[in-house]
């Protein structure tokens, strides 16, 4: 792994050593998984020998304490201290809410659709226009779900400071996509620590690592 203490995702940065610390807790309580002989299948019908779910880190009190500082501490060295924190449902809602206690700020949650009935709200809480919001995300993949809560919270009047999720793939397609969407984002750890943390504790063999590289170089046509 490389020698300094802080590393870049996008413009922004976050501690080495928390995004090393993430990725072993993300491994330890087993949101999220690695099976290179054994791929998944995701949703979008992808094989694929990662699968992520970092709801569950939330399971463990200890865990969820670790990551919850570590997004706020991120927050305050990238984006200062917002006037309120947004989750992208649903991985998000849960997490945003312990980091706006974290950080003593009010909680409001973008949904995936405008409610059918009473106001139809497609914002939950309280807000007004000109606050200075970051969005809370669990994961980033193609980044398409969560640049549409960044759309919406700016339709709503508010003003996105950035984005920050516990995990991302680092696909370039989500680079590209915030890119164009001017929305600064930041991740608690990617990827590629993800595998030197899985490779350095033996979660998987040196032997896997080509096939988990190949994986992330082209997931789309993967093991077809």
């Amino acid at each position: 792994m490389e020698s300094r203490k802080t590393l870049y995702f996008c413009g922004m940065n976050v501690n080495k050593d928390l995004s090393i610390k993430v990725a072993e807790l993300l491994l330890k309580t087993k949101a999220v998984r690695l099976q290179p002989d054994n791929p998944f299948t995701w949703a979008s019908g992808w094989k694929s020998p990662i699968y992520c779910d970092n709801r569950i880190t939330l399971s463990f009190p200890e865990v969820r304490t670790h990551i919850r500082q570590g997004y706020a501490q991120t927050i305050l060295d990238n984006f200062g201290k917002p006037d309120v924190i947004a989750g992208v449902a649903t991985g998000g809602i849960a997490q945003g809410a312990l980091v706006a206690q974290e950080l003593g700020v009010p909680f409001i949650y973008v949904r995936s659709a405008a409610k059918g009935h009473g106001m139809e709200n497609l914002i939950e809480g309280a807000f007004h226009e000109g606050q200075r919001v970051v969005v809370i995300e669990d994961l980033i993949s193609t980044g398409g779900s969560s640049l549409k809560a960044v759309e919406a919270l700016r339709a709503g009047g508010l003003d996105v400071k950035g984005l920050i999720a516990t995990f991302t793939y680092g696909f370039s397609i989500a680079e590209e996509q915030f890119l164009a969407a001017k929305c600064p984002y930041v991740c608690l750890t990617d990827y590629g620590i993800l595998i030197d943390v899985a490779i350095n504790t033996k979660y998987v063999t040196e032997a896997d690592q080509s096939t988990l590289t190949a994986w992330r170089n082209n997931p789309s046509t993967w093991n077809q």
